[in-house]
């Protein structure tokens, strides 16, 4: 069984490419393209006192930015710097700007990747992005900010902007939402980016025809990264899994296990930032025993699910997540660790 998002169109990366919806929504995307344009030609961007690092995609859907985000606060807490992560806490009720308490705040509350991420470093989630830099400098204790998503945000100035690319799905029709996957046209949004990190960029199906393309049409530093297992992985060979994931790409979520060695996964995709419902948690458990299996979810589902009651507590209770984290060739990683480098550089100069 394929598990695709159910929030996404087939014909987005395949299935039905070129029929007659995408026809039927090319005008819209091409007027959304030109409505990011103009925003970008008219926007006079607020400029922090502190470095802003963008994280962000050039299509809607999963790509790998959150790891990303999380490695970066690694590479510069390496060199003796402390960050601050700023996000707009998609499917929170919070406008914020408010920083992240991750033993008050539920995903209802500020979203899913601010309550992972806030794991790592502090958190500002803010609707207006402006008002959470300047409540992020007025605390004073931040070297830099990683902003989360935001590379369509006009006003803001970053000090470096970081695309993240699945390797495998690449941009799937070309087109612009809501016609196809892209946030805005290809060629305008590469002018927008710094770096970009293709994801599974190289591999046994394919994938390097996306790496290859890119360092042909972007003249800075196109990277090669993975998202990967952390820790002991053994507890996945022990029986069957049923894996459920509420995330931009499942697909790729199961195909980790798969590659686990995990003797049998069962998948159950749901649109990403999915609420799990009552009926959503008793569904699941029930299916779990009626297989015998394991129920086994992303780190981004199990935060999600935090501080729930009922038949959600339970489902909670008894799903292990899958720690995830991504890696570069040493080569890739110097190179990006030269990129944080330029930015502290820069700031302190």
């Amino acid at each position: 069984m394929c598990a695709v998002r159910l929030d996404e169109p087939a014909w987005w990366y395949g299935a039905g490419a070129g029929g007659t919806a995408e026809r039927l929504l090319a005008p819209l995307g091409d007027l959304y393209a030109g409505a990011v344009e103009r925003r970008f030609s008219k926007a006079e961007p607020y400029r922090s006192a502190l470095p802003v690092i963008c994280v962000g995609n050039f299509t809607a859907g999963g790509t790998g930015k959150t790891p990303l985000a999380r490695l970066l606060i690694r590479l510069f807490a390496e060199r003796g710097r402390k960050t601050a992560v700023l996000s707009r806490g998609y499917g929170g009720a919070q406008a914020g700007p408010v920083w992240v308490e991750r033993d008050r705040h539920t995903a209802r509350d500020v979203g899913d990747e601010p309550l992972l991420v806030a794991l790592d470093a502090p958190v500002m989630v803010a609707r207006d992005r402006k008002a959470g830099l300047q409540a992020i400098e007025a605390h004073g204790e931040a070297d830099a900010v990683i902003m989360d998503d935001g590379l369509q945000n006009p006003h803001v100035a970053k000090a470096l902007s970081i695309a993240v690319v699945d390797g495998r799905r690449g941009f799937g029709n070309g087109r612009v939402i809501p016609a196809g996957p892209l946030r805005a046209r290809l060629a305008f949004q590469l002018g927008l980016v710094d770096c970009i990190v293709v994801m599974g960029g190289v591999g046994p199906e394919g994938e390097a025809a996306v790496l290859e393309d890119l360092k042909r049409r972007f003249h800075g530093p196109v990277l090669s990264g993975a998202v990967a297992a952390t820790g002991d992985t053994s507890w996945a060979k022990d029986g069957a899994l049923l894996a459920y994931a509420g995330i931009g790409n499942p697909e790729r979520f199961f195909r980790m296990l798969e590659g686990l060695g995990a003797r049998s996964v069962m998948r159950r995709a749901f649109a990403d930032h999915h609420v799990f419902t009552e009926g959503d948690a008793r569904r699941l458990l029930a299916d779990s025993d009626a297989a015998d299996a394991q129920l086994i979810t992303t780190e981004k589902d199990l935060a999600r699910l935090a501080g729930a009651k009922g038949a959600c507590r339970d489902l909670a209770g008894r799903s292990r997540a899958l720690p995830i984290a991504v890696a570069f060739e040493e080569r890739d990683l110097v190179r990006l660790g030269a990129l944080v480098d330029g930015v502290l550089k820069a700031r302190g100069s």
